[in-house]
């Protein structure tokens, strides 16, 4: 009688671990920042603030075209990653199926750990979520830009007399919401592209797969809350000292 199988001793505990601690890093970094970006300046509510005196600026000009460009180049951005996505998930669907020939590849690696065939094939299934939940983000992001884009065609001009400060004031920061929005969900695709990244290095070794996660957070964090980047932007017009609670409430991941 043939006993059945234990995905436990097939794929190994390590594994799991490594996998857990992947998540972990992922979800808990979100989450972390998403909180901070409320209390502090991030790179997030100091864009948004930014955002918000384009919006209020583009109000008071009749001539739009450089705001719709600079708009329709965010869009390409998230465009060119989104087919990224679909070519990469191309290729690890082409990988999964030749899951023994990389088995046997990594195995004639000299500092990579061997491992079975069902834990080769893990590894490239969870790399293949990873950008299945990138490309939605991607695609999203490019339908939120083209709300923006929709919301700029019908922004009223500076003579038009019908509508009320009260009303540009809440069409500058709500416009502005929306293109933050549209930002949010191509910052979550390109965490995606940053956490893909350690992910190769669980083919070697799961150890150094949970070190390079956790290094991923770091350079994250260093990005969007300690980067020379984010000083500058702080400086513009003293963003970072007039950065309000409201302002920072205004952004969320």
């Amino acid at each position: 009688m043939n006993t059945p199988l234990d995905l436990n001793d097939i794929i190994g505990w390590h594994n799991w671990a490594g996998l857990g601690w992947f998540m972990l890093c992922w979800i808990s970094y979100s989450k972390f920042a998403k909180y901070m970006a409320k209390r502090t300046a991030s790179l997030s509510s100091v864009m948004h603030v930014h955002r918000i005196n384009w919006m209020r600026r583009m109000l008071n000009r009749e001539v739009r075209v450089g705001d719709a460009a600079l708009l329709a180049n965010v869009e390409r951005n998230a465009n060119f990653f989104a087919s990224s996505c679909v070519l990469v998930l191309a290729g690890l669907l082409t990988a999964i199926t030749a899951a023994q020939e990389i088995q046997d590849m990594v195995s004639r690696v000299s500092f990579a750990t061997p491992d079975t065939l069902v834990a080769t094939e893990l590894k490239v299934a969870v790399m293949i979520c990873v950008f299945i939940y990138a490309f939605f983000m991607f695609t999203w992001s490019m339908r939120q830009f083209g709300f923006a884009a929709v919301l700029m065609g019908a922004a009223p001009f500076p003579n038009d007399n019908s509508v009320t400060a009260a009303e540009r004031r809440s069409f500058a920061i709500f416009g502005a919401k929306v293109i933050d929005e549209a930002s949010h969900s191509y910052n979550y695709g390109l965490r995606s592209f940053y956490f893909s990244l350690a992910l190769l290095f669980w083919f070697v070794n799961v150890w150094v797969f949970m070190i390079a996660a956790a290094v991923v957070v770091g350079i994250l964090y260093e990005r969007e809350f300690l980067s020379s980047s984010l000083k500058s932007l702080k400086k513009v017009e003293n963003v970072g000292d007039k950065l309000s609670k409201n302002d920072i409430e205004l952004s969320h991941y």
